[in-house]
């Protein structure tokens, strides 16, 4: 008896585990049966996604009925749509009428997401206000020790995200002023830089593609955004297909599915072909085995193994500059990038070879010594970047034993140098047999 009790028992935990890989379906938390009554009164209907807690993705949709390729996803009604027209019909409307040089339409969404979230029980948005997140991972939002720790050029991306944001709350601070009238208390405590940092990675992060016709109330920045509630706990895949736009006949914003999804299964949605380093910057997340994803070789790196005795050195460089054959060198899933390897014969090109130098940026073949050359320093480039990545993979699990409130940001870098060791990894073996064959 006590045996089958315990098959009993692992069976039970077995389906317990396999139902959160599916995912939890969360629709019977409060947040989300006010949501969903909020969205009903709005004229929203759906039947087939639920609400989830995924294991890999965290919170996201699952469909209740298996999905075929050409099926509607969702259909969101305009009135649920929070754009710049949302704004303008709002108390805030006569603020941005009257404000000169006009604000842009992002500062407008996020004026307004500052404002409704201040007015708590009072505005009339809070069912979706709830169930947005409190915290983003946004480079914007991380730590100094943890930026630091990003790859180039992501480090580089970072910090100018984290100066484009402090200037737009800087040049909005006077608009938010303007707006004191409105509010019992200071608005400078109100619309901080803390809030702001937080509306804009509401904007950045969750908003659909809407182009909306030029006003005059705004700055000439596109006027593009649509926050979209319910839809937006869509969680990105690189690997599906949708179609997604507003439909003027039923007033509503669509998403079609180009690929088949099964009962219970989480609903993906795509948001391009973004890598990693794309990912993280715009939205705070990485995905895993992102068949977009590659890793970048720094000019400084390239040039690192050949020797400065050459005398051709400078004119090779100088070639590659005016040839743009500097940038976007990188590493992926397949090996090393063609832009990577031309740009490396060209560097191994022996003196007489030099005048070959156009042919080698057509992608002929010079000579076996050449060819042989570029694979040996590939491999060098390709150990040297797996050694590197190591050793910020020991730094970050020091800091995550230190700095027990950065763990969670930098589990996230950690994906991200993981995933770039294991691209490096399969371009080792990648040129390991490139070598055995030649």
């Amino acid at each position: 008896m006590k045996k089958s009790r315990g098959r009993t028992g692992r069976k039970r935990r077995r389906k317990h585990l396999q139902s959160f890989m599916d995912g939890v379906n969360c629709s019977h938390k409060l947040e989300y049966i006010k949501l969903k009554k909020w969205l009903k009164d709005r004229g929203f209907e759906d039947r087939n996604l639920r609400p989830a807690q995924f294991l890999d993705t965290g919170r996201g949709l699952m469909t209740t009925k298996a999905l075929q390729v050409r099926d509607l996803i969702i259909s969101l009604p305009e009135k649920c749509l929070i754009t710049t027209s949302t704004v303008l019909s709002s108390y805030l409307g006569e603020y941005f009428m009257k404000w000169k040089p006009p604000v842009s339409p992002l500062i407008a969404l996020c004026t307004f997401l500052i404002a409704e979230k201040h007015a708590g029980e009072k505005s009339q948005w809070k069912p979706y206000l709830d169930v947005l997140p409190k915290t983003y991972a946004c480079p914007v939002c991380l730590e100094d020790d943890v930026v630091n720790l990003l790859p180039e050029p992501l480090r580089g991306k970072a910090q100018e995200q984290r100066m484009m944001v402090h200037e737009l709350y800087m040049s909005s601070r006077a608009f938010f002023s303007s707006l004191q009238p409105l509010f019992a208390e200071n608005t400078g405590t109100i619309f901080n830089y803390s809030a702001l940092k937080w509306a804009w990675c509401t904007v950045n992060t969750r908003t659909i593609y809407m182009k909306h016709s030029q006003r005059e109330c705004f700055s000439l920045e596109p006027d593009v955004y649509a926050l979209a509630p319910y839809l937006d706990l869509l969680n990105h895949s690189p690997n599906v297909q949708v179609k997604a736009e507003f439909n003027e006949k039923t007033r509503s914003y669509e998403i079609w599915t180009n690929s088949q999804c099964k009962k219970y299964e989480e609903v993906f949605i795509c948001y391009g072909p973004h890598d990693n380093q794309r990912l993280l910057l715009e939205y705070g997340f990485t995905a895993t085995e992102n068949p977009h994803s590659s890793v970048c070789v720094l000019s400084d790196t390239l040039l690192r193994y050949f020797p400065p005795l050459d005398k051709q050195r400078n004119a090779k460089v100088s070639i590659l500059k005016d040839h743009n054959f500097l940038e976007n060198l990188t590493f992926g899933w397949d090996g090393p990038s063609w832009r990577l390897l031309t740009s490396l014969k060209l560097l191994s090109l022996g003196a007489d070879e030099f005048t070959c130098w156009r042919r080698t940026l057509l992608g002929d073949l010079i000579s076996a010594r050449n060819e042989q050359q570029t694979l040996n320093i590939t491999a060098k480039i390709c150990h040297f970047l797996i050694e590197e990545t190591q050793h910020t993979l020991l730094q970050i699990s020091q800091l995550k034993r230190n700095k027990e409130n950065l763990k969670t940001q930098l589990a996230l870098v950690e994906a991200l140098h993981l995933e770039d060791l294991k691209i490096l990894q399969k371009s080792a073996e990648i040129l390991c047999n490139l070598n055995m064959a030649t």
